[in-house]
C-alpha cells in the first residue's frame, strides 16, 4: 500500500498541471480572438513610412477600422498586397526564429506579422476623390484642395516627383508612404492589379501605436487638420 502522503502530492501535482494548461490554453484562444478580430502586431520592414515609422518598429494594429468604424485621410493602414507590389523586395523577417515556431507564434498573436505579404501607408484619397500632384507650389491636392503634408512627411521628402491625377475608384483607396522619395506605393504600381489602387477588403486594419523598441513607444494620431478643408468627392 502507498503511503497516504505520496497519493496527496501526486493528486496535487496533476491538479496543478491541469490549471497550469488550461491557464496556457485559455491565455491562446483569447490571444487568437484578439488578433483575428480586434488588434494585430506588425512589424515594419523598410524605409517607406519615415520618419512615422522606421524600420524595425513594432506597431499595433485596430482591426475594427475598416468595419465598426470607417477610414479617413490620413490614417496609416496595414493591408495585403494587391498584386505584384513586392514583387522583387526580400522578404522580411522580424528575427531569427524557426519558422516551426514562428509561425504558430504568429498565428495567436504573440509575434508580430512579418511583412512578406503586407504593406503599410497613409491613406491620401478615399473611394470618390481626385487626387493630383503637383500644383505650382509643388503640393499634393485631393478634390481640388491643397495639402500641406509637411507634418508628416519624412525630412527633406517632396510630395512627389511623379506628376499623376486620379480618381478612387468606389471600394479603393489611393495609398502614399511618408518617405515618398522610397516608397513603392500607388503611383508606381498603375500596371498592376487594380491599377495602383487598394481595395478595401484587402485593408487588414488602422496602425494605433507604436510599441517597440521603447524608445520609440507612443500613440499614432490621424493628422486630421491636414485634410479638413477636403470637400467630399464630386458624385
Amino acid at each position: 500500500m502507498r503511503p497516504r502522503g505520496t497519493i496527496h502530492r501526486r493528486s496535487r501535482f496533476s491538479a496543478l498541471v491541469k490549471e497550469t494548461v488550461i491557464i496556457l490554453v485559455s491565455a491562446l484562444v483569447l490571444s487568437f480572438v484578439v488578433k483575428t478580430f480586434l488588434v494585430q502586431p506588425f512589424m515594419i520592414p523598410s524605409e517607406s513610412m519615415e520618419d512615422t515609422l522606421v524600420a524595425g518598429d513594432r506597431v499595433l494594429v485596430s482591426k475594427l477600422t475598416p468595419g465598426p468604424f470607417d477610414l479617413s485621410r490620413g490614417d496609416v493602414v496595414v493591408f495585403k498586397d494587391p498584386g505584384g507590389w513586392l514583387d522583387g523586395v526580400p522578404a522580411s523577417r522580424a528575427d531569427n526564429m524557426p519558422t516551426w515556431l514562428s509561425t504558430p507564434l504568429t498565428v495567436v498573436g504573440l509575434r508580430p506579422q512579418d511583412a512578406g505579404e503586407h504593406l503599410i501607408k497613409r491613406v491620401v484619397g478615399l473611394p470618390g476623390d481626385r487626387v493630383t500632384c503637383c500644383t505650382d507650389a509643388g503640393l499634393l491636392t485631393v478634390n481640388g484642395v491643397e495639402i500641406d503634408e509637411t507634418q508628416y512627411l519624412a525630412s527633406g521628402a517632396l510630395p512627389s516627383q511623379t506628376e499623376f491625377d486620379v480618381t478612387v475608384p468606389s471600394g479603393s483607396l489611393w495609398v502614399l508612404g511618408d518617405n515618398r522619395q522610397h516608397s513603392g506605393d500607388s503611383r508606381y504600381n498603375g500596371g498592376k492589379p487594380g491599377g495602383g489602387f487598394v481595395p478595401l477588403d484587402n485593408v487588414v486594419g488602422v496602425a494605433f501605436a507604436k510599441v517597440w523598441p521603447l524608445d520609440r513607444v507612443a500613440l499614432m494620431r490621424n493628422p486630421g487638420d491636414v485634410f479638413a478643408d477636403v470637400p467630399a468627392p464630386t458624385p
